[in-house]
């Protein structure tokens, strides 16, 4: 793959890995991933799993191409339940929901827990993601947002270690993107005012003729405009 352009979310993820040893690429698809990571000479080995033959038959394949059959297997498994405890130093997981996500770090605790790092790019629910890292004895010590064809991505790396976050804010958009005045963050919060504002402005034509849920989700888009406002004003003019 080294004459091939890397997508950017790509990139990210696979600058993301730090461990240098053995890389277990969860829903691994074509295992594209874990070749890069070889081909870099960022993991001296992988195990490239996947739930489903299919994918993981393609995976092989183009593991074989690549001529990395010595260092990257492929192994059947619904999410890491076929990898053993302390095999692995990092645990990467992207493509799939917040959701599935920490279901598959749950269901394998022992083994979540056993590894060095973990390298996470949730596509929804990312709060979901936070709270249990932070549940589960480990802290978020990068976290980065890429754009790529008009979707916004977040990859975290976080490693074993005690963090809370003060508030919903850091939850629900990313205490180190705040913190670090990521640009991509900003832009997709301007994005989101836009689209909560449009929301908000088409309950204010309603008048007085609203319902009770309409009213309870009307405060609520209210307190989650002024939220991204707060984060925004922090982002751009340095406030506190």
């Amino acid at each position: 793959m080294n004459n091939i352009k890397i997508p950017e979310r790509l990139e990210c993820i696979i600058s993301n890995v730090k461990s240098g040893g053995i890389v277990a690429d969860i829903g691994c698809d074509h295992a594209f991933t874990s070749i890069c990571l070889i081909e870099r000479k960022l993991a001296k080995g992988a195990i490239a799993m996947d739930i489903n033959k299919e994918p993981l038959k393609r995976a092989k394949q183009h593991i074989e191409e690549a001529g990395l059959s010595h260092c990257i297997v492929t192994r059947l498994s619904d999410g890491a339940k076929e990898l053993p405890e302390g095999v692995a130093d990092t645990i990467l997981i992207s493509g799939m929901g917040g959701a599935l996500i920490t279901k598959i770090l749950e269901d394998s605790i022992s083994v979540t827990k056993s590894a060095k790092e973990l390298v996470l790019s949730p596509q929804s629910e990312i709060y979901l993601v936070r709270h249990f890292l932070h549940g589960n004895g480990f802290k978020i010590v990068h976290e980065d947002m890429v754009k790529e064809h008009g979707k916004f991505y977040v990859v975290i790396r976080a490693v074993p270690g005690k963090e809370r976050y003060r508030g919903r804010a850091g939850y629900i958009y990313g205490e180190y993107l705040i913190n670090n005045k990521n640009p991509v963050l900003a832009e997709f919060l301007v994005k989101e005012q836009k689209r909560i504002k449009s929301v908000l402005d088409g309950f204010r034509q309603q008048g007085d003729n609203k319902s009770m849920a309409q009213e309870e989700r009307k405060s609520t888009l209210l307190k989650e405009y002024n939220m991204i406002k707060g984060i925004l004003f922090k982002i751009k003019k340095g406030g506190a």
